[in-house]
């Protein structure tokens, strides 16, 4: 009961490997007297032979892995790769450093803390980057004497 070239013939005409072809182990008789292409062709059409699905790799570790990201987790220092401005670049830090800053500035002058002239003058010192937090730029401030003086 060799079947050897039926199989073989079989993978040629499903264009598969030999390895995944399944053979209906009742109807083994009438396989072994196919020897010709159109016989095989016959035998797949009727379902006595047919391709066994591939064998891939699983999605479920995968699939588990990513819902736990999504949660927030497993995102510690012991996940992180790369340097230090590799998570969150440099340029992306001085984007919301410089917005926090100019937004306080606004704030200030809008409520009058400061002039117009001061604000510019401020508003330009963030720029060139001489106030890393808000607290620095505060300080500054007070420290300059900047603030408007009330008259009230």
């Amino acid at each position: 009961m060799n079947l050897s070239s039926q199989r073989r013939l079989a993978a040629e005409v499903l264009g598969i490997g030999q390895n995944r072809i399944w053979i209906n182990p009742e109807k083994i008789d009438e396989v072994e007297m196919a020897i010709t292409r159109a016989e095989i062709r016959k035998l797949i059409a009727d379902g006595t032979i047919k391709a066994n699905e591939l064998k891939t790799t699983s999605r479920y570790r995968a699939r588990k892995l990513s819902e736990k990201k999504q949660t927030g987790r497993r995102i510690g220092p012991g996940t992180k790769k790369g340097k230090q401005y590799s998570i969150i670049s440099e340029k992306t830090r001085w984007i919301n450093r410089i917005r926090s800053l100019r937004k306080k500035l606004m704030e200030m002058r809008e409520k009058r803390v400061i002039t117009v002239n001061t604000y510019r003058t401020l508003y330009r010192k963030a720029k060139g980057g001489e106030f890393k937090t808000i607290a620095e730029l505060e300080r500054h401030i007070s420290e300059q004497r900047l603030r408007r003086r009330s008259f009230g």
